[in-house]
């Protein structure tokens, strides 16, 4: 069975579960997903140059709407939840945790202790993060050891 690391920021939509379990085709794949709420992630302006790289200006300014703190672990939880059912209904085997602190150094732990053989990190583009390569998947080449695929979610459902 091939193991896989998923690490994401929000619900799952069903694009996106399709696109992560027919990645090795027939091959059985488990999943062990580590969701950080974007609130907790990046500071608002970071947040809010992203929005209007990708043109989404009415989500710039809301930016200081996003939830953080326990609302952004509430509101992480049931992503979580959401995902992890989906992932089940796809077929595939999945458990998950959320984290609120140091992503890439609960991400490391867990691929050390599970054995994984790949992370995939699924997120919506992080432009100003990207260009510095301090976006999750950039920082994660240099940290776990195993290959690390960088996906785009596919809508912001």
């Amino acid at each position: 069975m091939f193991t896989s690391v998923l690490m994401i920021e929000k619900a799952l939509t069903s694009a996106d579960v399709e696109f992560v379990t027919t990645l090795h085709g027939d091959e059985t794949v488990s999943f062990h997903v580590l969701l950080q709420p974007r609130g907790d992630q990046a500071d608002r302006l970071l947040r809010a140059i992203d929005d209007v790289a990708l043109g989404e200006l009415d989500e710039a300014a809301h930016e200081r709407e996003t939830p953080e703190g326990k609302d952004a672990a509430e509101l992480g939880a049931q992503a979580l939840s959401v995902s992890l059912d989906a992932l089940h209904a796809a077929g595939s085997a999945a458990e998950g945790r959320l984290i609120e602190d140091h992503p890439l150094d609960a991400l490391k732990t867990l691929v050390d202790e599970i054995g994984a053989d790949e992370v995939i990190v699924l997120t919506d583009p992080h432009y100003v993060e990207e260009f510095f390569h301090r976006d999750w998947a950039s920082r994660a080449r240099h940290k776990v050891g195993v290959p690390v695929l960088k996906l785009f979610s596919h809508s912001k459902e």
